[in-house]
């Protein structure tokens, strides 16, 4: 993945598909990468995944799958056939055996939920975790490997260690990236895109960066430009 653009993933978390599709025609080729999510999954989204495979682009469906076994499987198989690069699961061992199956032979990747970018020490700990956020981020993501997951998503904060006891071959996708001196907004748990990658990341999301920018396509050149100085 020598080019930038395989590293930056477009997070589409737009109102609606019309506005996704105005972004992506604003990026031009300063982008190929794109997340579909949870907020345009239920208005279109999978319109819009279609057009963007057949455009050329490169898909990350971000559903976070978590049900029973059959419907997980049957969720996966339908992302793999849309000609998606990664998935997301959420959930047990169940869930990510059942995600493996409906993937099948397909090229799609899976990734596991660690712990949401959102969430702080005190969020974890109303769940009723004990232990410290990168003792949970790390655990799931040990359950996710000996599962056959592909990578895991996590926090920048997380990479370096996640790399150490995940090993060269786990995909590490990172949201929740911030160009130095940028608003944190929601996310809790925040890096520089130049500080995820040194540290180990395959992938980083950018969405409300990248969105709100008077000028999309040079807000990702300059997400772009962090990741090549890494």
């Amino acid at each position: 993945m020598t080019d930038p653009r395989d590293r930056l993933i477009v997070g589409l978390d737009t109102p609606d598909c019309d506005s996704a599709r105005r972004v992506v025609e604003q990026i031009g080729d300063a982008a190929r990468f794109y997340k579909i999510g949870m907020g345009l999954f239920y208005i279109g989204g999978i319109g819009l995944a279609r057009e963007l495979v057949a455009e050329g682009c490169r898909l990350f469906l971000d559903a976070k799958a978590w049900d029973i076994g059959q419907t997980v499987e049957n969720a996966v198989r339908g992302g793999a056939a849309l000609g998606a690069d990664l998935m997301t699961v959420h959930g047990d061992r169940t869930v990510m055996e059942a995600a493996r199956r409906g993937r099948g032979e397909a090229g799609t990747r899976l990734l596991a939920i660690t712990v949401l970018t959102s969430m702080d020490q005190a969020a974890v700990r109303e769940l009723g975790w004990r232990g410290t956020v990168g003792d949970l981020v790390l655990a799931r993501a040990r359950h996710a490997k000996q599962a056959g997951m592909d990578g895991v998503v996590a926090s920048g904060q997380e990479v370096a260690a996640l790399r150490e006891a995940l090993g060269p071959d786990m995909l590490l996708v990172i949201p929740g990236t911030r160009l130095p001196g940028s608003s944190t907004d929601d996310q809790k748990r925040v890096t520089t895109p130049r500080d995820a990658i040194a540290a180990g990341a395959d992938h980083l999301v950018a969405a409300r960066e990248i969105l709100r920018a008077p000028d999309p396509r040079a807000a990702a050149l300059r997400f772009q430009d962090e990741i090549a100085g890494a």
